[in-house]
Order: structure tokens, then sequence, then C-alpha cells
């Protein structure tokens, strides 16, 4: 299974979730959802950071994966 990482940053208000290598970023692409993917050199989305995003500060934040089939 490839390794996905998370990062919640409660003080920017953004949660960064990461697919690829965050290595690989090439250039970074707005949704006007506040969503932004970032991409490598071919295009392929390796990442995304979701904007404004905040979780009661009496919650934690819990995150649930699912595998699909291509």
């Amino acid at each position: 299974m490839a390794e996905v990482k998370v990062f919640y940053d409660r003080t920017g208000n953004t949660l960064t979730v990461w697919f690829g290598n965050p290595e690989d970023e090439y250039v970074c692409e707005e949704t006007g959802d506040e969503v932004i993917l970032m991409k490598d050199k071919s295009g392929r989305v390796i990442g995304f950071e979701r904007l404004n995003f905040s979780v009661e500060t009496t919650e934690s934040l819990k995150v649930a994966f699912e595998a699909a089939t291509a």
C-alpha cells in the first residue's frame, strides 16, 4: 500500500494530503472550491490542500481511507 501523508495546520486552517512524493511537486492548480491540486511534471495529481479547513478545538481529527480499484 502506498503511503499517504496528512498534515493539518490549525493556525493556517489548511489540510494537506500527499499521496505522492511532495518533492515531486512541479505546479499547483486552484480548483475554485478552496482546493489546490499539487501536480508532478507529467501533470499527475500527487496531493491536494483544502483551504479554510478547521476542526472544533474539542474534536480530534480522524482520517479514514478506502482503496478503490481502477
